[in-house]
């Protein structure tokens, strides 16, 4: 295959209508289009589309892979339930994002461009692994943010002394890892990241109560009718507004914030402990394989020995099948002739057989060829 680009589209808050299917299958004849989603891929050619007016108009959701390494992630997330302020001063002068206002919208997009991502995919699977994000940030966790932020620090678009967007990420939700995966965050970076913890559910949970009933009645009583109504994201609503009441209750990482180096230098420490971790791991392995395979040849040889001469007999056999095979067993049985040899003190008449079944068998080259270790 040499070009791929896959294509899908997400609805969240609004199913698609008959008349919206209609008008996207002007697009592609070729595209799956459900009530929720749109999904297409090309090896030639390119999707008559554009994503961006896709995203304002029906959908909240989309992702694009190509397989010369690019990807992209939307976002869109209703205005009035997100401080546009906060979310953009996180990003700063993202070099590989943007957030920009769609009438009562906003849409964050996310892309990195020329990755190298490894064991290739086709794309299928990864926004479903990746939608949790949106809700996340509509209830108030904004760690997908500092992983944004990351991809700068991988970059160099960020300065050295540069303190980290919060004080802690971990322990990271699946959706995270697949956004970290998906973008190609550094492994190491993404473990330095995380080894401080934001707050937990459980330290939120114990919060809310106590957050919940200092709440006036007119705000209880504005949130259950809502709730009635059936207007959509109240829950993520109600969230995101105990998650910021709380931050200045929950006990965060102990520490002053990290700097972009600081995060770089302990990624390098980590990278380093892994390697030598894998490097003894290996060599212990190593070392088993080594003396099972010693075991393995004492077996042999033991063998061998009580077979006497016959051995003798089967190399000329195996020889005389005049086949690769043959050859490899033959020389094999050599090998173990000339180490118990070594181990009986009688190289010497070992190696005056080897040099007659040189002699008788020199027109045989590949057989010859497979005797050089045996010197």
């Amino acid at each position: 295959m040499s070009e791929y680009q896959y294509y899908e589209f997400q609805a969240i808050d609004r199913p698609l209508s008959d008349a919206d299917r209609r008008a996207l299958r002007e697009l592609s004849s070729r595209a799956r289009i459900t009530a929720t989603s749109f999904t297409n891929s090309y090896e030639w050619g390119d999707f008559k589309g554009d994503p961006d007016e896709l995203l304002e108009r029906w959908f909240d959701l989309h992702l694009y892979l190509a397989n010369w390494g690019s990807r992209r992630l939307m976002i869109k997330l209703p205005a009035r339930l997100v401080d546009g302020e906060r979310l953009g001063a996180f990003l700063g002068n993202n070099d590989c994002s943007t957030f920009r206002i769609a009438g009562e919208n906003v849409i964050l997009s996310i892309w990195r461009d020329e990755l190298e991502p490894g064991d290739w995919d086709d794309g299928e699977s990864w926004l479903a692994m990746l939608s949790p994000l949106r809700a996340d940030v509509l209830e108030g966790d904004l760690r997908l943010f500092y992983l944004i932020w990351l991809l700068d620090v991988e970059a160099e678009a960020i300065e050295p002394d540069e303190p980290e967007p919060m004080p802690g990420i971990g322990p990271l939700t699946g959706a995270l890892e697949a956004f970290a995966e998906f973008f190609c965050i550094d492994q190491n970076l993404l473990r330095a990241a995380a080894e401080r913890s934001a707050a937990t559910d459980e330290a939120l949970l114990e919060i809310s109560v106590r957050i919940i009933g200092a709440m006036s009645d007119a705000e209880k009583s504005s949130l259950l009718v809502r709730v009635f109504n059936g207007e959509p994201h109240v829950s993520a609503e109600l969230r995101a507004l105990v998650r910021a009441r709380s931050e200045p209750q929950v006990a965060t990482s102990p520490g002053a914030p990290r700097t972009a180096a600081d995060l770089l230098i302990r990624a390098g420490e980590i990278r380093l402990a892994r390697e030598r971790a894998e490097a003894e791991l290996a060599e212990a392995r190593r070392q088993l394989e080594a003396e099972a395979a010693a075991k393995a040849r004492e077996v042999r040889l033991e063998d061998i020995r009580r077979r006497g001469e016959s051995v003798w007999t089967d190399v000329e056999g195996e020889i005389g099948r005049r086949n690769p095979a043959g050859y490899d067993k033959a020389a094999a049985l050599l090998s173990d002739l000339q180490a118990l040899a070594e181990k009986q003190d009688r190289g010497e008449e070992f190696h005056l057989r080897l040099q007659s079944i040189r002699d008788r068998h020199a027109g045989k080259g590949r057989f010859i060829e497979r005797l050089a270790t045996l010197e």
